[in-house]
């Protein structure tokens, strides 16, 4: 249950602008498909608007991090991963500090049916294959089979429900903007509706139209959304039950479990080093 009280905005800021500049040695080509980056990048940095013809699975052993493409908003948490297809504009925030480690796959290679992002899970076995493909020094033929396993395992990889899908309609955007500064708000669709001179009708079949969700539905992807970097910075799980408007630890978890099918603490509990969630 939502419950209606004053609480700050949950909307995080960049500081600090990158340009991509992907090394070459980075850069795959047909006969080295997959090539890996890995670094350590400090919050606050924006990696501005860019697209490569390659593929990428982008993910963080530490560190939030946040995509905007597609026309969606993706949190991405530790122990996850990203895939942007070749030739999709997109725009990396660093939420937290991170080190990032990013794959990229030559357009070559691309398993059929990756097409549209995605959040994945990323297990123990794809995270010690990008390790691997990092070492320079492994044979043409190490590095071919490391790479086939690793589309093996980004295509087997479970997707998340960490978007938060954008609109195009003005009406619709400003509206979903305004739920993104205050996900906590319990307020009504016909309130949201009022504030942007549309009628409830109008924006309940914006939703179904422009996102195939309802309104309650985009509500709580929004709100995971946003409870993921609270999460990973250890706040209490309580703590941050109330900033998103939960009217008690027990009834936030409940929505978190049938969202992901574990609780907080179980997702957060990856390679055995438990982020401090408190709470179940």
């Amino acid at each position: 249950m939502l419950i209606k009280t004053e609480r700050p905005t949950l909307v995080e800021t960049a500081e600090e602008v990158e340009h991509l500049d992907i090394p070459a040695e980075s850069s795959p080509t047909p006969a080295h498909p997959i090539r890996v980056r890995s670094r350590p990048v400090p919050a606050g940095v924006r990696i501005a608007r860019h697209t490569h013809a390659w593929a990428q699975v982008a993910c963080t052993t530490r560190g939030v991090l946040r995509i905007a493409a597609e026309g969606s908003t993706w949190m991405v948490p530790p122990s996850r991963a990203i895939w942007v297809p070749p030739n999709v504009t997109h725009e990396v925030v660093i939420v937290e500090d991170a080190f990032l480690r990013t794959l990229y796959i030559d357009e070559s290679v691309v398993p059929e049916g990756l097409d549209a992002c995605r959040v994945v899970e990323v297990s123990p076995l794809l995270r010690e294959v990008a390790v691997a493909l990092n070492d320079t020094t492994i044979s043409r033929e190490r590095e071919r089979l490391l790479g086939t396993l690793a589309l093996d395992e980004i295509t087997r990889s479970r997707p998340l429900p960490l978007s938060i899908p954008m609109p195009t309609d003005k009406r619709l955007l400003a509206l979903c903007e305004a739920v993104l500064e205050d996900p906590a708000s319990a307020d009504s669709l016909e309130h949201w509706a009022t504030l942007v001179g549309a009628s409830t009708r109008t924006i309940a079949r914006l939703f179904r139209r422009e996102l195939g969700v309802s309104f309650s539905q985009w509500r709580q992807q929004a709100v995971l959304a946003r409870a993921i970097p609270l999460l990973s910075q250890g706040k209490p799980l309580a703590q941050v039950a109330l900033l998103l408007g939960y009217q008690s630890q027990s009834a936030f978890s409940a929505m978190f479990r049938r969202a992901f099918g574990e609780s907080p603490r179980a997702f957060f509990l990856r390679d055995g080093e438990p982020h401090d969630v408190a709470g179940h």
